[in-house]
């Protein structure tokens, strides 16, 4: 049975906006990767690592799941923490 995690990405660190982040995100959880004895790099014999399924919403990636007998795991996202300031704030105190 397949193992996935429904996540809405958070931005980076290097951008300011917010605009691509309102899609919720299907990721497969891959079995454990195993070294190329060839070249040494990193690899896995389990293709489904490579898809990342977009919806608009969290409910339609959930019945995608459902729908399609994947495990899965929701991972809500964390709440922005906005501080008001204000400039006279500099002055006030």
């Amino acid at each position: 049975m397949k193992k996935a995690k429904i996540y809405k990405p958070s931005k980076t660190a290097m951008q300011s906006g917010l605009k691509k982040f309102d899609k919720w995100i299907i990721e497969f959880i891959t079995d454990d990767p195993g070294t190329n004895p060839l070249m040494g790099w990193e690899s896995s014999t389990d293709t489904y690592g490579e898809l990342k399924l977009e919806f608009s919403t969290k409910e339609l990636a959930i019945e995608y799941a459902k729908k399609n007998n994947i495990d899965f795991e929701i991972i809500e996202p964390n709440k922005r923490k906005i501080t008001l300031k204000s400039y006279a704030d500099n002055f006030t105190k």
